[in-house]
């Protein structure tokens, strides 16, 4: 029967085209055909935009030759068959599994997300799909310039979306196959962890809830919660099975037998309960710890626990009897975390003493102390064979250590700190940061590579900005100072002393002149750069968050963490008016270059544009979910770019108010900045700083 025209571009046709082909090819033999196929960009964009369809179906034909294999060892024969090939497609299956979360919401993202993750990738089929990407795109969209996002074939997998506030405990089934999270919004949700699908939502508590275990057959999970109970829940149904109370203060962790017939709790009352889940009875309570129990964890046989506590300590326990068998003692600080082997003749804790520690549960001994962390340990895990432990710390590493010789094997780093803080010169070609590792950072933007490294803030910088020309810059930090800098030599050339907090916002005349500096003490401050003289000081009644001045330094407008913005004559010190609307803090403002407009960007996720000569709110910017960090306009006032702690980027057009394009980053975006020449840069909390540009046809 002749296949019409007609019928080969219906719905039916197309849908079981994109559903079956690359199978097909497959089972076929056609393995060129395939290889070509997922490496399409054409392809890779019709079938994630195929209502029903989606990225997730697009992802699993990248497993179709590993599948069919199984089955059919003849296809290794098939001359075809091409190993290298079929790495090229397990890297962009793997990117799109990492954006999975981000395609899922909104494919306009598609380009800039396989650009910002395979960007490094000096493939040539890799560059064609990239080439293709961003030919292909007709909507307005941010290029990524630099390889800024986690780059498939590393440890991460895929990121799980859904909770609406922090996510502090997780479990894992012994098949790998599902997962079991708990946050700050009160909930637990299952997930598959193949297919990055949400399977249930437990609702019930009434706090946080801080940590869940899974029973080894995967049917159930029990979870401990600032109310002060445990919930034990049948993850089949997703339906509550039972709630254990007892407790006076927040459950912070339990761990449960491996026949899932016992549970112990830890709780901030400074005891912990053994439960029987069969009988749903409190077996015993155990007391002891004079402060609060953070973590616990219970030997397979179920006749030993072992507790860490705020008191600095340690505690063995006897589940049989209830009794105390030994304290450990040697850390320095609070004990947050501890781990046994499965034999319970070993454990490792970790500390805010920054430490870690290796005890022998027999001989009561402490065998290693690990060093190497520079801040708090919060998390420990052993391995099942009780050789090697792997530890997270808040100087934001993680950290491999052989449990036999003592040493560190290796240090996981994601990122140096969050940056805060970011100023680009007018064109474009250099940028400078700011960071929470207290420095700041130099970069040539034609190269992507770092200038200098600025060092000389004894605590966090907050703020920065730049002179058009490139040849100056101003930062503010938590050491309530902020300093002038010579970019041309990487030099300090002053430090300005006055605040009597952290300075949090700053800004500067194009001229180099003039500044002004927010700070927590509820000021702003205008200064002299030439002589170091603070000329006038403004009061606000909260903390100062914003500030942006006009390029004649007549005019400064601030944000308050009053949830008001105050315009302000420089030249006399007196408030001129004030703007009023927002429902939180105003986190960040910046002003058109005629000083007629200014947009500010508050906690409350909403920017405003404001007529600076009348007072009168012109327009809402809706469509950030969290709160907005930063704004930036251009040059043309046209368009204005904002970053959020949702982890977006927007740039909007400033006369509809509508978003024009959407980049979604791996962490909150801080701060950004734009040129003349449309090159944006954005730093997040992990440490990356985001080069991008504008693309596409319908600009």
């Amino acid at each position: 029967m002749k296949i019409t025209a007609k019928r080969l571009n219906s719905p039916a046709f197309q849908r079981v085209k994109l559903s079956c082909l690359a199978d097909n090819l497959v089972k076929s033999g056609n393995l060129e055909r395939y290889y070509n196929l997922l490496a399409d960009f054409n392809f890779i964009s019709e079938k994630i935009n195929y209502q029903g369809l989606g990225v997730q179906a697009l992802i699993e034909d990248y497993d179709l030759i590993d599948k069919n294999l199984i089955n059919d060892q003849e296809l290794l024969n098939n001359p075809e068959y091409n190993p290298e090939k079929i790495k090229i497609l397990k890297l962009i299956q793997g990117a799109l599994r990492l954006s999975a979360h981000i395609i899922s919401e909104d494919k306009t993202q598609l380009s800039g997300q396989l650009v910002g993750r395979l960007l490094s990738f000096k493939n040539p089929r890799i560059q064609y799909l990239l080439k293709q990407a961003k030919n292909s795109k007709n909507l307005p969209w941010l290029r990524p310039l630099i390889p800024s996002l986690t780059p498939p074939g590393g440890g991460l997998l895929r990121t799980f979306t859904g909770h609406s506030d922090w996510v502090n405990t997780v479990a894992m089934s012994r098949d790998g196959k599902w997962a079991i999270s708990g946050s700050d919004d009160e909930t637990l949700k299952l997930w598959n962890l193949e297919t990055g699908e949400e399977v249930h939502t437990f609702a019930g508590h009434s706090g946080s809830v801080f940590t869940v275990a899974i029973t080894a057959d995967g049917k159930q999970a029990i979870s401990g919660s600032d109310d002060k109970t445990l919930k034990l829940w049948n993850l089949e149904t997703g339906q509550e099975v039972h709630t254990f109370t007892g407790h006076s203060g927040s459950i912070s962790s339990l761990a449960m037998s491996g026949d899932a017939k016992l549970a112990i709790s830890a709780s901030n009352d400074n005891t912990l309960k053994l439960w029987n889940l069969e009988t749903r009875e409190e077996v015993h309570t155990f007391t002891g710890h004079s402060d609060w129990v953070n973590a616990v964890a219970i030997t397979t046989d179920k006749k030993r626990a072992i507790s860490a506590s705020r008191d600095n300590t340690l505690k063995l326990w006897n589940l049989e009897t209830g009794e105390e068998v030994h304290t450990f003692v040697g850390h320095s600080n609070q004990v947050s975390a501890v781990a046994m082997t499965g034999d319970g003749k070993r454990a490792i804790s970790g500390s805010l003493d920054e430490t870690l520690k290796l005890w022998n549960l027999e001989t009561r001994e402490e065998v290693h102390t690990f060093i190497g962390h520079s801040s708090s340990v919060f998390a420990v895990a052993m391995t099942g064979d009780g050789k090697r432990a792997i530890s997270g710390s808040l100087d934001e590493t993680l950290k491999l250590w052989n449990l036999e010789t003592g040493e560190e094997v290796c240090t996981l780093t994601a990122h140096n700190s969050s940056v805060f803080a970011v100023a680009i010169t007018a064109d474009g070609k250099r940028a400078i940061s700011g960071s929470l590792d207290k420095t700041l950072k130099l970069w040539n933007l034609e190269t992507g590579e770092e200038v200098y490294t600025l060092t000389g803030h004894s605590d966090w910088v907050n703020a920065v900005a730049m002179t058009p020309d490139g040849k100056r810059a101003i930062s503010g930090s938590l050491d309530k100072t902020f300093k002038l800098w010579n970019l041309e030599i990487g030099e300090e050339v002053h430090t300005f002393a006055g605040h009597s907090d952290w300075v949090s916002t700053a800004a500067m005349t194009p001229d180099s002149k003039w500044a002004i500096s927010g700070s927590g003490d509820k000021t702003l401050k205008l200064w002299n750069l030439k002589t170091g003289e603070e000329l006038h000081t403004f009061t606000h009644n909260d903390w100062v968050n914003a500030v942006a001045m006009t390029p004649d330094g007549k005019w400064a407008i601030s944000g308050s963490r009053s949830n008001t913005l105050e315009l302000w004559n420089l030249k006399n010190g007196e408030k001129v008016r004030s703007f009023t609307g927002h429902s939180h803090f105003v986190i960040a403002v910046a002003m058109t270059a005629d000083g007629k407009q200014a947009i500010s960007g508050s906690d409350d996720g909403i920017l405003k544009l404001w007529n600076l000569e009348t007072g009168e709110e012109v327009r809402i910017f809706t469509g950030h979910i969290r709160s907005v960090y930063a704004v930036a306009i251009t040059a043309d006032g046209k368009r204005a770019i904002s970053a959020s702690r949702d982890n977006t980027l927007k740039l909007w057009d400033v006369e509809t108010g509508k978003v024009v394009a959407t980049f979604t980053g791996e962490g909150s975006i801080y701060c950004c900045a734009i040129a003349s020449n449309g090159l944006i840069v954005a730093g997040d909390g992990s440490g990356r700083l985001h080069f991008l540009r504008l693309e596409g046809n319908n600009l």
